[in-house]
């Protein structure tokens, strides 16, 4: 039955009311104040409160008992969550916290029994921690998917290695590091349900022939670093030197891939103004695989400078 015009603006208006007690409840402000000391950027440590957060299920009903109550009350109900659906889950981003986020998703078993066998793998490029709320009987499979190199290729990136599954079972609490892994969920008896917080940022997300474990593609799973990059590219193709300023800044960023990028931007738009940082990055960067790149890069770099 189609409501009527009053009856959706009488329910839109108890959303409202909802939304925003929902958003001042003391679990919110409690998960809030759990991150509050967070560095963004300091993934592995924002991993480690997430996962003291998730070993105690005792927020999860009252974080969910307002929405579920007002749902029970009213079928035109809007809950204050995003939430996206496809043929296999249901996922709801539940809270958005400067250091990290926290989705609730369920995985249909049976949607995961039809399915054909994936014939890809990806590491996400990103660092979670998921809490298996109802396991359903599922195994956790994963591959090492190792470090790769700047410049790398989809020939030259090291292969996927396969670990030991991790049978899962219900309240299990584990980080799920796509930085350098790939996972599959698979064999599930009931549906799965799973709580997750998702740090900030993000490296590449690489995508894997599972046959072969041979890198696919790979794309930066990190949105302000993907159009830096882009505003970089649009920068040198536009053969602005005198922007060399947002380089050097981009040179410092948190992802090291984005620092390479900026570098090698940099270097096809104004060679000598690149060489100083360059050198600062081969002796000082704190990723192995830049300063290796960067010191590869620079005897070249300064070789053409004396031909110059």
């Amino acid at each position: 039955m189609i409501p009527s015009r009053a009856v959706l603006a009488a329910s839109t208006e108890r959303s409202h009311r909802v939304a925003q007690s929902w958003r001042s409840t003391e679990t919110i402000a409690s998960l809030a104040d759990a991150f509050a000391g967070c560095d963004p950027h300091a993934a592995d440590a924002v991993a480690d409160v997430a996962e003291a957060v998730l070993a105690d299920a005792g927020w999860i009903a009252p974080l969910l008992a307002p929405l579920l109550d007002a749902l029970a009350t009213d079928p035109w109900f809007e809950p204050p969550i995003r939430v996206t659906r496809d043929t296999l889950r249901t996922t709801a981003l539940l809270l958005e916290l400067p250091a990290a986020t926290l989705t609730a998703t369920i995985l249909s078993a049976k949607a995961m029994a039809d399915a054909p066998a994936a014939q890809t793998l990806a590491a996400s490029g990103r660092l979670s921690v998921a809490r298996y709320h109802h396991a359903g009987g599922a195994r956790l499979s994963r591959w090492s998917a190792g470090e790769i190199e700047p410049g790398f290729t989809t020939a030259t990136a090291p292969p996927l290695m396969p670990l030991p599954p991790l049978p899962l079972h219900d309240g299990m609490v584990c980080r799920i590091d796509g930085r350098r892994f790939a996972h599959l969920i698979h064999d599930a008896a009931s549906d799965v349900a799973i709580l997750t917080f998702a740090t900030r940022g993000g490296g590449l997300t690489r995508e894997y022939d599972r046959a072969t474990g041979r890198l696919v593609r790979a794309a930066t799973s990190d949105d302000a670093a993907s159009r830096t990059r882009l505003l970089l590219t649009l920068l040198r193709v536009d053969g602005r030197r005198d922007a060399g300023a947002h380089f050097a800044t981009a040179t410092r960023d948190s992802a090291f891939h984005l620092r390479w990028d900026a570098m090698r931007e940099w270097l096809a738009l104004d060679l000598s103004a690149a060489v100083p940082r360059l050198r600062e990055m081969a002796a000082h960067d704190p990723h192995d695989e830049v300063r290796a790149a960067a010191a590869r890069t620079l005897p070249i770099v300064e070789a053409r400078l004396c031909l110059a």
